[in-house]
């Protein structure tokens, strides 16, 4: 069976799934999102980041510590990068059309291709996110982009266990970022889509081997699924990774973690490893 064997979980509550409260609901005390702070990155490149990107840099930071790994150990054509998100590129594309409609008029000819405001129009797009990790770490196999709210995450498992079943990778990043701080206003307006609070989220699991995953389209609701609405409150992508730290740090062996949005539900069932490996660099 495919093993989780890292894995990276940064909330607006804190680090790790010991950070959750019993309670979302009543943790959040009447608001309505629970943000996450701009991780402190250095470099030009980081500069002018958009803070989704940083938070992505950053949750494959935390599980490459609790894998005991280095960032080169995940480097090359051998790592496959799977990305999940529901809300993660909205900030930045409200950014720039607010910017945009603030300016003044462009120049006969159109715009110009550089940044609009202050965020560069490259930054507007799905892919921003997984691009920075990709830069940052030298991933370079294979790539999908999933958007939706927790089914997304829990396909993006999947995808990463059939790239490594068909031998198209050696390891799989499984990542998803989401932030609602930026366009809380809209949000707020899909109360029939999503509960209260949303509780910003970066998460990243590292998975290995390339057996079954125990995929379902119609999944019978686990009860991990309603665990973690209950611990971390609304997290969409970022839920399935969620549920798998607290199977983890309850002991679990195996965890069978399911989602739903938008009247589809799925599910897979992945194996955990209970111990840190432990690396020596030179």
């Amino acid at each position: 069976m495919t093993r989780v064997t890292g894995l990276g979980v940064l909330t607006g509550w804190g680090i790790g799934p010991g950070a959750l409260p019993v309670d979302a609901r009543a943790a959040a005390r009447g608001r309505r999102v629970i943000a996450l702070g701009r991780p402190p990155l250095d470099g030009e490149r980081f500069r002018r980041a958009t803070r989704e990107c940083l938070l992505g840099v950053a949750a494959v930071e935390a599980m490459l510590t609790d894998a005991g790994l280095s960032a080169g150990a995940v480097g090359g054509s051998d790592t496959a990068l799977v990305y999940a998100t529901a809300a993660a590129y909205g900030a930045s594309n409200r950014a720039f059309v607010v910017a945009g409609a603030a300016s003044s008029a462009p120049p006969e000819g159109g715009p110009s291709h550089k940044d609009r405001g202050s965020v560069y129009f490259p930054y507007t797009a799905p892919s921003a996110v997984p691009a920075e990790v990709a830069i940052e770490y030298g991933l370079r196999g294979g790539y999908v982009i999933l958007v939706g709210g927790p089914t997304a995450g829990v396909e993006a498992l999947w995808q990463a266990a059939t790239l490594l079943a068909a031998g198209r990778c050696k390891r799989a990043l499984v990542l998803a970022v989401e932030t609602f701080a930026e366009c809380e206003e809209l949000w707020g307006r899909g109360r029939w889509l999503v509960r209260q609070p949303l509780v910003e989220s970066a998460t990243c699991a590292l998975l290995e081997g390339d057996g079954d995953v125990g995929y379902a389209v119609e999944a019978v609701p686990a009860p991990l699924e309603r665990l973690t609405r209950r611990r971390a409150g609304e997290t969409l992508a970022c839920e399935p990774l969620i549920g798998l730290s607290l199977a983890r740090e309850a002991g679990e062996l195996e965890a069978r973690v399911t989602g739903h949005w938008r009247g589809r539900r799925m599910g897979v069932t992945l194996a955990l490893s209970t111990t840190t490996r432990v690396t020596t660099h030179a």
